[in-house]
């Protein structure tokens, strides 16, 4: 029989706040990561909003030491590191000690979407092509995608499982799935889970190239329509990183440990580019069958879903993804769950945005309040058509929250479904 999956530990690093308290109260007041960049008007970028977090000299040294940090230019592991980390100390456990054996029983799947691109970048503009040589040492640990486990693993020593997996936006909720079956397959008993994506123009250029991202609020970052909104057009780019522990049930109450939530299940699928998917587009079937294929794995109806976190973009493809939801859960108007989205808060953290929004949609399930779909007063009239405007603009929640469903659809049109209860 499967082993019962619970989180009892949370780490984020968010472009409106880093820590979990902070960035609690930040979704709690809808209080906005989104800036105007200098950087990406010079450049002449058509979207010149990004989030990014905000880290301290003395902040990264709480972490990494004076010799890990010399020449240490990946803001993507360094996101991931703090919010491993914090996730760790926030289950109240211990690294090993250096003259001591691996945690044998605790492993890492720790995902990104491109590892390290400023630090090839930078490497790259002080060489040739007859001195590649002078990539420098640190080079490969920066930039290979298993750079943010392998720094976790050996700050933790881990001595399980330590990968790292890539799925575009899917990252973060396939890699707590991952974590999920593994210790439920009794193949340890703690997982570090979760993503992290790096920042700046070699990062969020191409997705100005596609024009998938908004140009419309270059002068009021504040007001920058969110998702659902009819007048979302496309999303900001963020960064950041997101992390969870992941225990038995069982070992959580022999120690005492805090529990956040219980993960019941989940799946994961592609919509094979075919049947309306491509690259950038998802395939609807595709992502029916993967909430359908989620509420059979965690054994639980559709009727008990009380709150939904969309992967939600401020792109067109909004109104499709409601009525995605829609038919898969069979519910729609003053039936179907409340629903929101941390997008307009943050932006579209990549490969990092599953992560960042699963820690949000714990803490609503742990804390019992919902966070506000901020800019989205003027409601898609398709989405209005489908879903009573009282879940989407909500004020109080009528009852607890019980069991709650978060998913994420990737670039690659891949798909990922998670389900969490409250214990």
């Amino acid at each position: 029989m499967k082993k019962r999956v619970v989180i009892t530990g949370l780490g984020v690093v968010s472009p409106n706040g880093v820590g979990i308290p902070k960035f609690t109260e930040a979704i709690k007041n809808g209080v906005s990561g989104i800036q105007f960049l200098p950087k990406l008007r010079d450049l002449n970028f058509s979207c010149q909003l990004g989030a990014t977090p905000t880290i301290s000299e003395e902040k990264k040294r709480d972490y990494l030491s004076e010799l890990q940090l010399r020449n240490f230019n990946s803001s993507g592991i360094l996101y991931g590191i703090i919010a491993g980390m914090d996730a760790f100390k926030d289950a109240e456990l211990e690294p090993a000690k250096n003259d001591e054996e691996p945690l044998w029983d605790l492993g890492i799947i720790f995902g990104s979407g491109t590892s390290g691109v400023e630090k090839f970048r930078e490497a790259i503009y002080k060489i040739d092509d007859k001195n590649v040589r002078r990539l420098g040492s640190n080079s490969v640990a920066q930039t290979m995608t298993s750079g943010v486990s392998a720094y976790l693993g050996g700050l933790i020593g881990a001595g399980n499982m330590v990968t790292a997996n890539s799925s575009a936006c899917a990252t973060g909720t396939e890699a707590l799935l991952m974590g999920y079956e593994h210790i439920a397959n009794g193949k340890a008993t703690y997982m570090l889970c979760g993503s992290t994506s790096d920042q700046g123009p070699y990062i969020w250029g191409g997705f100005d190239a596609m024009k998938v991202t908004t140009y419309k609020y270059n002068d009021s970052p504040e007001k920058v329509a969110g998702p659902m909104s009819a007048d979302a057009s496309g999303f900001v780019p963020g960064s950041g990183a997101g992390a969870y522990l992941l225990e038995s049930l069982e070992s959580a109450q022999k120690r005492g440990a805090t529990i956040y939530a219980e993960i019941l299940g989940g799946a994961i699928n592609n919509g094979g580019q075919r049947g309306g998917g491509s690259m950038t587009a998802p395939n609807s079937l595709a992502i029916q069958k993967c909430i359908t294929s989620a509420l059979k794995n965690a054994n639980i109806s559709a009727s008990e879903i009380d709150y939904i976190n969309g992967h939600l973009t401020a792109t067109i493809k909004d109104p499709e993804e409601i009525e995605n939801w829609c038919i898969a859960l069979n519910r729609k108007g003053a039936d179907f769950p409340y629903i929101n989205s941390l997008k307009g808060m943050v932006g579209h953290c990549l490969a990092a945005s599953g992560s960042i929004e699963i820690v949000s949609a714990i803490l609503q399930l742990y804390e019992g309040f919902i966070f506000p779909n901020t800019n989205c007063e003027n409601l898609h009239p398709k989405i209005a058509s489908l879903v009573s405007q009282e879940k989407i603009s909500m004020k109080t929640l009528k009852n607890p929250l019980q069991t709650i469903v978060k998913a994420s659809f990737g670039f690659g049109d891949v798909n990922a479904c998670a389900i969490f209860k409250k214990i």
